[in-house]
């Protein structure tokens, strides 16, 4: 199994440190925004564009670059980072977040924002576009891959498993999702409000690869991806468990910041916590 050297996880660890930064400066800049889901999918979603994906920012609409399906379009700041770190628009843009006339919206918007390959917000939806976006892979014979991420609250969306059962029955093994597992969504804990486990067993029965990963650990995402790649003939799933808010003390775990901006004084402690400056 291929794994990386501590230097290029030192390097990743930092690029995700600096995307969280982006992540509490950007929400609370705009008043408002998501930043507890967010910061749980920045090790994902880091990893994937710096060390996973083939794209290229200087063209972002490359015809055989893989694609992300961010399906969870509220976690956006989290991608927004991403994407301003990959190259694919100056950093400072960030802080335009929610603001009219900005490219970038509480929501991704594929019109908008260079990198992002569609429009996300409506949840339940993004998995079926995915299974649309590596079905016409398949067709147009391109090697390019399709990941999604979806959070653990979609699982509850009847329109997941139709897609789930569309791309096992097409053979889609172009499609890899990751289920951002921190447990919570905007009502309360997920077991609460509608339980969605047991999700390997589920997953499994819909006919897909399935592996149980930590969702903050490089090497696990990095290696996870690569294995799963080897299983052809079918999709794979990443249950990744998280923490939502990771990163910043006061966010994590917590249901409070699932869809609330730090105020003044709870950003100088975040930025406190990730080693960032006003």
């Amino acid at each position: 199994m291929p794994t990386l050297d501590d230097v290029r996880v030192k390097e990743l660890k930092e690029i995700a440190r600096r995307v969280r930064i982006h992540v509490v400066k950007s929400t609370h800049a705009a008043g408002s925004g998501h930043p507890g889901g967010s910061l749980s999918a920045t090790d994902i979603l880091t990893a994937l564009y710096f060390e996973v994906m083939n794209h290229n920012p200087e063209e972002p609409g490359w015809k055989d670059r893989d694609r992300l399906v961010l399906s969870k379009g509220h976690s956006a700041p989290a991608l927004y980072g991403v994407l301003a770190e990959a190259g694919y628009f100056p950093v400072e843009e960030l802080m335009t977040l929610r603001k009219l006339g900005s490219k970038l919206q509480g929501h991704p918007d594929m019109r908008k924002t260079p990198g992002v390959d569609i429009s996300t917000g409506s949840l339940g939806q993004g998995l079926s576009i995915s299974c649309g976006m590596a079905m016409a892979a398949k067709l147009d014979r391109r090697a390019c891959r399709v990941f999604t991420i979806c959070g653990d609250g979609e699982m509850q969306s009847g329109q997941i498993w139709e897609a789930a059962m569309f791309a096992s029955h097409q053979k889609l093994d172009n499609l890899i999702v990751f289920v951002d597992r921190n447990n919570l969504q905007i009502d309360g804990s997920t077991e609460d409000v509608v339980s969605i486990e047991p999700l390997v067993s589920k997953w499994k029965a819909f006919g897909w690869n399935v592996k149980d990963i930590d969702g903050h650990d490089m090497e696990d995402i990095v290696n996870s991806v690569k294995e799963l790649e080897e299983s052809h003939g079918s999709p794979s799933v990443l249950i990744a468990h998280t923490t939502k808010g990771k990163g910043v003390p006061f966010m994590e775990g917590s249901l409070a910041f699932h869809g609330k901006a730090a105020d003044d004084e709870q950003l100088k402690i975040a930025l406190e916590s990730l080693g960032g400056d006003l």
